[in-house]
């Protein structure tokens, strides 16, 4: 960025003109390093938020009807529920890009009937993909019982696409879009929430997959949002230094 202060002379305009244009650049640059570093900031809060509710629901485990996870008031919202009822017999869902553990591979759902409310999707829980992608069989599991956390699908981000067919049935998605997938599982009342078993019985009977309560995987936790806002604010501190120091020895140069 070239920095040219005002001065005396027929060129006088120009460098005036010269001048605050690279002000100017400066100023956006600056004024849009701080918005990231805000973003960031409010994608931390809403995380922690998030982390906060969770807790809270893991230290009571009051266990609610499976009724409740059709509340669309509770779609954005956090439970502990149990019930029993069965596994429907529509196509798994496999989740791609699961990784854990720094290990690549899926998270399977299968649709649950309840004795009492409306289907929803159940985590059976995670699998390692080997080195050619093949993907699980997931059969139907023969569990009436679930227990576990109550919680919005995962968030696409900008994944987009339709659930592929697999030879098996089973459908294989990039994220869990709850529009699709009711056209695709043929059940219209799906539930838009998902269930997070209880890595501890929540899921008896089902052995074969790793389980947790974690919420955000794959994704960024708090404090690396909180890292980024901090790299942000130093871009935007960095670029106001550096306009003041070249406009300080541009003033000293045009002195006599």
């Amino acid at each position: 960025m070239r920095w040219i202060i005002a001065g005396t002379g027929p060129s006088g305009v120009t460098i005036r003109r010269n001048g605050v244009l690279g002000w100017l650049l400066a100023l956006l640059a600056i004024a849009l390093f701080a918005r990231l570093g805000a973003w960031q900031l409010e994608r931390r809060d809403e995380k922690q938020a998030m982390v906060d509710a969770v807790a809270r629901v893991l230290e009571a485990r009051d266990p609610r009807p499976l009724a409740v996870a059709a509340d669309d008031g509770r779609a954005r919202g956090y439970d502990w529920a149990a019930g029993s009822g069965r596994f429907d017999d529509a196509p798994a869902v496999i989740l791609d890009n699961q990784g854990r553990d720094e290990r690549p591979g899926v998270r399977v759902y299968r649709a649950f009937l309840p004795d009492a409310g409306a289907p929803l999707l159940v985590e059976l829980g995670w699998k390692p993909l080997p080195g050619d992608r093949t993907m699980p069989v997931v059969p139907r599991p023969d569990a009436t019982r679930v227990e576990g956390l109550l919680l919005p699908p995962p968030s696409p981000g900008l994944a987009l696409g339709t659930p592929v067919a697999q030879a098996d049935g089973s459908l294989l998605a990039i994220a869990l879009d709850l529009p699709t997938l009711r056209d695709a599982l043929g059940l219209p009342d799906l539930a838009p929430r998902v269930l997070k078993p209880d890595p501890e019985g929540g899921l008896a009977g089902v052995p074969g997959y790793a389980r947790d309560l974690e919420i955000l995987p794959n994704t960024l936790p708090p404090e690396r949002h909180l890292g980024y806002a901090v790299q942000w604010f130093a871009l935007a501190a960095a670029v106001l230094v550096i306009a003041l120091v070249l406009t300080f020895r541009k003033t000293r140069r045009q002195q006599p």
